[in-house]
């Protein structure tokens, strides 16, 4: 029986932007609404927030060439991810609660897309990012890694460009298309490859996401016996998962939106992440399709269940998470 403490993350926000009627189309994708719509952006952080999110992740997915073009990512860039970080912050500031505020640095090249990494443009697509969202977030979240080269370039990348040496959180994207004996990223290299690399850069938590439940808790099992392994448990692991179909290895974003699972309810989801906790999992919210209904009932259950506290930046450095 699980007995340590659970951080909640807030949930997917491409889906519920597009539910409040905020500009939504590919291939902006949520870039849309911070084109277009910023004040929706930063009532569907506040939604979150109210469901019991104790760390919002700014709008910043989709910031990137791959979504909105080359043009518009070199002259736009900076300020978009500016815009971000002030919308998550003002929805900080207008709840009042102590919420921390996750930097997304998003895969550069595309979502599921390892086929497509290019070394030596990391810096030149991650750099407007990082500088416009520096001022508004409390650590960094690279999420829906699908290989371990781009999370570690991400890592270098910050030692530069981050003076104040906020905590890394390191997530990655499992593949979900078939069933493997052994957990694997999307591309290919196996979760006991890149839990071993995370840990050696020091990392401050390793996660899963944008992937299905259903391949996460295996990759949690063999994160845990490595950090054990390791001597690094002071490294954090977590889990967010998406409410889609299993995603075929040549999927993209940009071909339309996926169907959403309806058997993925709140109290469905729920089940898996009281799993994720017993394997371990002290950061858990969710990912494309899990909303403010997933996130209350999460926060609902773990707030009954387990003595919490306030979510601080010492806990974040520290490797003690609470609620």
């Amino acid at each position: 029986m699980a007995t340590h403490s659970v951080t909640i993350i807030d949930g997917g926000l491409g889906r519920e932007l597009a539910k409040r009627g905020a500009p939504f189309r590919q291939p902006e994708w949520s870039a849309l609404a911070m084109i277009e719509a910023p004040e929706i952006v930063r009532d569907v952080h506040r939604a979150f927030i109210q469901s019991g999110a104790a760390v919002i992740t700014t709008n910043s997915y989709a910031l990137v060439p791959f979504h909105i073009g080359e043009e518009r990512f070199a002259n736009q860039a900076q300020a978009l991810a500016t815009s971000a970080g002030k919308m998550a912050r003002a929805a900080v500031e207008m709840e009042g609660r102590d919420t921390k505020i996750a930097g997304s640095i998003p895969p550069l090249f595309g979502s599921y897309r390892a086929d497509l990494f290019d070394a030596d443009h990391v810096e030149d697509i991650a750099t407007p990012l990082i500088k416009g969202l520096s001022e508004y977030v409390d650590f960094w979240l690279a999420e829906t890694q699908s290989l371990i080269a781009e999370s570690v370039a991400v890592r270098e990348l910050l030692n530069t460009l981050d003076t104040d040496n906020k905590p890394l959180w390191v997530s990655f994207t499992l593949e979900d298309s078939e069933h493997l004996d052994v957990p694997r990223l999307r591309s290919g290299e196996t979760v006991k490859e890149a839990v071993t690399k995370m840990a050696d850069i020091n990392v401050e938590a390793i996660l899963f996401n944008c992937c299905q439940p259903e391949v996460i808790d295996q990759a949690l099992d063999v994160a845990q016996s490595v950090l054990q392994d390791k001597n690094a448990t002071h490294i954090k692991l977590g889990a967010y998962a998406n409410a889609f179909p299993p995603q075929p290895k040549d999927a993209t974003a940009n071909d339309g939106l996926d169907e959403v699972r309806d058997d993925l309810t709140p109290p469905a989801y729920l089940v898996w992440a009281k799993k994720w906790q017993t394997q371990g999992a002290s950061l858990i919210g969710g990912c494309c399709g899990i909303g403010p209904e997933h996130i209350q009932a999460l926060s609902q259950h773990f707030t009954d269940t387990l003595t919490t506290g306030t979510l601080t930046t010492d806990t974040l450095t520290t490797g003690t998470s609470t609620k």
